[in-house]
């Protein structure tokens, strides 16, 4: 299985979006899409407060389901149940199940309202994904745990430590879903399992997924503990975007591609590490962090990288006839690896902002410093302390303001119809916190300078 991974915790796309996507990532090799909702599922009753302004109707959650069956793609959900729930954890109502009082990353195990939470939780999403043979509990990094003064006074009466106590929190949730979704299969990251010992880990155990690049060696190590720990099937997960820089706008394509020629390889030892087989691979796509970090890159800039990829995975390798289904299928002339960049103009879906955002990347920031920077005039004639006493030399200040005002109109226009092919593809929230955080640090300064000149 390729599964791709839609991290919906932030810049959620439309619906529209996904019907123009879901065909893409069929053509291209996908059979199956992870979707981490977060804050974007229709939750009800107690848990609406969960909500985001914006989250999928039911009747979304249906379509989408509906367009995954129309192009072959299974639809696994993803549901966080001990790490990362910030987006629970924050609202003062679910604020006593927090593992340490301060931080909202992760659960108390030991409070009984967090497994009941994570049933309520876990039930409305498996309900409304009854096509669905398989979910995901997430359960990576979760910091903190064994921090907090419940989780000291069970190590010490236990004579535990926290891998213990994380297996059984674990074993709650799967012991939850095993016994009221009868056949569904379970998948977990398994970045806290590796630091835990193989008698520990010889109960019954979940298949795994990792993301982080590993050299062969090590991940055939590890594969090893986990073939003596009676692991049967193993998931990798590598990345095609998110996992470069929090506040990364342009995706690195040789970067994501090495990370799949490196899974490739780990997956060349795996038959020699029988009985265990591999069952599928996850294309990771981080949208965030965390659910208070900015926004990485968005999912139509990330095209590109992510169909190198997944034909990287169906060809065994960036061969020659996986570069001609990419430029094919993407309508692109060239792709520049090194660089990271394309020729053509492209037909994939949002191929306008992939346009548009390598532009704001390369030029934006570039062309403002340069115009406010190396321009002597605004230096010797409009300083900072001119513009506070609002004083200066006409003769001297038009030297420069026909260049600055052309500057600041180009952009703005372009920002507009930036602006209008962002709002066709994503929510308000999306849209103004993008602009703000890769545009107005920069496009701001022009427009103060624009408007104390006038």
């Amino acid at each position: 299985m390729r599964l791709v991974h839609l991290d919906l915790k932030g810049a959620a796309p439309r619906v529209s979006y996904l019907e123009q996507v879901f065909p893409l990532l069929s053509q291209l090799g996908a059979n199956g899409v992870l979707i981490e909702y977060e804050d974007m599922f229709p939750f009800k009753g107690e848990l609406e407060i969960l909500r985001s302004p914006y989250a999928y109707s039911e009747e979304d959650i249906e379509r989408i389901q509906q367009l995954a069956e129309q192009h072959k793609l299974e639809v696994v959900p993803l549901v966080q149940t001990f790490g990362h729930v910030e987006f629970i954890l924050k609202h003062e109502k679910f604020q006593h199940l927090r593992e340490v009082e301060r931080f909202p990353n992760s659960f108390n195990p030991h409070v009984p309202g967090t497994l009941a939470l994570l049933k309520s939780i876990l039930s409305q999403v498996i309900e409304k994904h009854r096509r669905s043979s398989w979910i995901h509990i997430g359960a990576d990094e979760v910091f903190h745990l064994g921090e907090g003064m419940d989780s000291r006074n069970w190590m010490s009466q236990h004579k535990g430590d926290v891998g213990t106590m994380y297996l059984k929190h674990i074993k709650e949730v799967l012991g939850f879903l095993t016994a009221q979704y009868w056949g569904l299969r379970v998948l977990m990251w398994d970045d806290m399992l590796r630091k835990i010992s193989v008698g520990a880990l010889r109960a019954p155990a979940a298949p795994w997924g990792q993301w982080h690049r590993w050299s062969c060696p090590a991940a055939v190590q590890f594969l090893t503990k986990y073939v003596e720990s009676g692991f049967e099937a193993v998931w990798f997960a590598s990345a095609f975007k998110g996992t470069t820089g929090p506040a990364q706008a342009w995706t690195p394509l040789s970067y994501h591609l090495k990370n799949h020629l490196s899974w490739l390889k780990v997956m060349q030892a795996v038959p020699r590490l029988a009985p265990l087989r591999l069952q599928g691979v996850v294309l990771t796509g981080w949208q965030r962090y965390d659910h208070y970090s900015v926004l990485c890159e968005l999912l139509p800039v990330s095209i590109p990288s992510l169909a190198i990829c997944l034909q990287t995975l169906v060809n065994g390798g960036f061969t020659e006839e996986a570069k001609r289904k990419v430029l094919d299928v993407l309508g692109l002339e060239s792709v520049q690896l090194e660089q990271s960049t394309c020729e053509g103009r492209g037909v994939f879906p949002g191929v306008e902002i992939y346009h548009m955002v390598e532009q704001v990347n390369g030029h934006l920031k570039e062309s403002i410093l340069k115009a406010l920077e190396e321009e002597s005039a605004i230096k010797g004639w409009f300083s900072p302390y001119h513009r506070k006493r609002q004083f200066g030399n006409p003769r001297n200040m038009e030297s420069f303001g026909s260049k600055v005002l052309k500057l600041h109109e180009d952009w703005e226009s372009f920002v507009r119809d930036l602006r209008a092919q962002l709002d066709r593809i994503y929510f308000p929230d999306t849209v103004e916190e993008w602009l703000e955080e890769n545009v107005n640090p920069y496009l701001d300064q022009l427009r103060d300078l624009v408007r104390d000149y006038r």
